[in-house]
């Protein structure tokens, strides 16, 4: 993996998230007895997140890093593609069920200053693949928040809660759609959730997520840029 380019060799060391997995946040189980007959891991039994279902095409790791922090932040904006590939092959279940995709909002200032949202990238290359329509400006967050990363999950929480809302407008284009939410990476799924909460609320029938990555049970706070 050099420059953008990608080999099959680039990705014989990459750890794809396959069955067995939470059907709930996509998270990898040790085996299917684990997820017990719902395939449910032991945190989302517990503690069920807000959208229905959810996939990762990869686990976050030094490998999904080489090619997510790239794109996130040096402009390798061609990277979105292979990740969009990747991501089409871990949800294709999700996929077929979706009719309308949405991805996880930049605030203003943010996108402003990188010019685009990494999010609506891979939206953009699900919709292409999959032929589901994409609503690239469905959310927006209202104001900037703090960079989650180094947060506590409750601090997460605390920090994003009520600052992403449905774009004025797009409610009509919501409603009645069983929306998959897209975004690079998923950690403690405090803004997966607040999206998910403002899609309902807006009459979606159902929400799904699909990321490119999701980083393992308790490692939210050990690796680089885990989510904004």
């Amino acid at each position: 993996m050099t420059d953008g380019a990608f080999c099959a060799d680039c990705f014989s060391s990459a750890q794809r998230i396959v069955s067995p997995c939470c059907e709930r946040c996509g998270t990898p189980l040790v085996n299917e007895a684990y997820g017990g007959a719902r395939k449910i891991c032991v945190s989302c039994q517990l503690k069920p997140p807000a959208w229905r279902k959810g996939r990762a095409a990869f686990v976050y790791d030094d490998w999904s890093r080489r090619i997510i922090l790239p794109l996130k932040y040096s402009d390798q904006t061609e990277n979105a593609t292979v990740l969009s590939r990747e991501m089409e092959r871990a949800g294709v279940s999700l996929l077929e069920q979706a009719t309308l995709l949405v991805p996880v909002p930049m605030y203003r200032g943010k996108l402003w200053r990188r010019r685009y949202n990494q999010a609506a990238l891979l939206a953009r290359g699900l919709a292409r693949h999959s032929k589901v329509p994409a609503l690239l400006d469905g959310l927006e967050r209202r104001r900037a928040t703090r960079p989650l990363a180094r947060l506590s999950p409750k601090e997460r929480h605390s920090e994003i809660a009520d600052t992403i809302i449905v774009r004025a407008g797009r409610g009509k284009r919501i409603a009645g759609q069983a929306v998959l939410l897209v975004d690079d990476v998923l950690t403690t799924g405090a803004t997966a959730s607040v999206c998910t909460d403002a899609l309902l609320k807006a009459g979606a029938l159902s929400v799904d997520i699909l990321v490119a990555a999701r980083t393992g049970k308790g490692d939210e706070r050990d690796v680089p840029y885990p989510e904004e």
